[in-house]
């Protein structure tokens, strides 16, 4: 009985407040510094929009009731000469640490999260549609029942095909494209006439990241497997290099 009430008392909270607010604790687990990103796609944006995160490091933000958007983490970042900061990978091409609104830039590893969406539930998922940089996990925190985390925690860089690969400066891969980036055809981008899940089915590309990250998103239509919900009420905690 006493869970039951409390139940209710959360539920009665909900129907007052119309939705709960989320916190989102950014762990980095690399050996490297990474710089995360932020893009508000629905709701009020997050207070930072850019950020950078040393080793060990850990940075928490709060996000507004019935907020969409998606995280990434920057690789290989610097400032130039003329004071302009960019990176190697999953830059967002702002020139500053502050994304300002823009996006990553492909290949990047992306999180994305819905809260309060259909039903109040939370949603959130792995995506590899736009390419891979570095393993990511998501962990909920709390909640009201069936939040499950999704990572994709291998490192598909070494394995990535000479054809989708990005190497830096010393010749090593550091990011993994999308077959839809490299070749613009429309079996890879479900675009056309491969525009359904019937006429988009996964290509030997995508499959290349499913087999490795069965959690995450590897293509366009990759729902089924890769989208998970909560209960709204908790938090979430991302680790970069889990």
């Amino acid at each position: 009985m006493e869970a039951k009430r409390f139940f209710a008392i959360i539920l009665a909270l909900v129907s007052l407040t119309g939705a709960f607010s989320a916190t989102f604790t950014f762990k980095n687990d690399c050996e490297y510094t990474v710089w995360p990103g932020t893009l508000t796609g629905g709701g009020s944006q997050l207070s930072k929009t850019g950020f950078e995160l040393a080793t060990g490091a850990s940075l928490s933000v709060d996000a507004p009731a019935r907020w969409s958007g998606r995280f990434w983490a920057r690789t290989g970042c610097s400032t130039d000469s003329s004071g302009r900061f960019n990176c190697a990978t999953a830059d967002c091409a702002s020139g500053k640490i502050e994304c300002n609104g823009a996006g990553a830039i492909p290949p990047a590893t992306l999180l994305e999260f819905t809260l309060n969406g259909d039903g109040g539930k939370d949603f959130y998922d792995v995506s590899l549609v736009d390419g891979y940089n570095l393993p990511v996990s998501i962990t909920p925190q709390g909640g009201l029942g069936g939040c499950s985390s999704t990572a994709c925690m291998h490192k598909i860089n070494p394995i990535c095909l000479p054809e989708l690969s990005v190497k830096g400066a010393d010749g090593s891969v550091i990011a993994c494209k999308s077959a839809c980036e490299v070749f613009q055809q429309p079996q890879y981008c479900c675009t056309g006439s491969h525009n359904t899940p019937a006429t988009c089915p996964p290509t030997e590309y995508s499959k290349l990241f499913k087999d490795v990250c069965p959690q995450a998103y590897s293509y366009a239509y990759d729902d089924r497997s890769s989208t998970f919900t909560c209960a709204s009420g908790g938090n979430y905690v991302i680790t970069f290099c889990p």
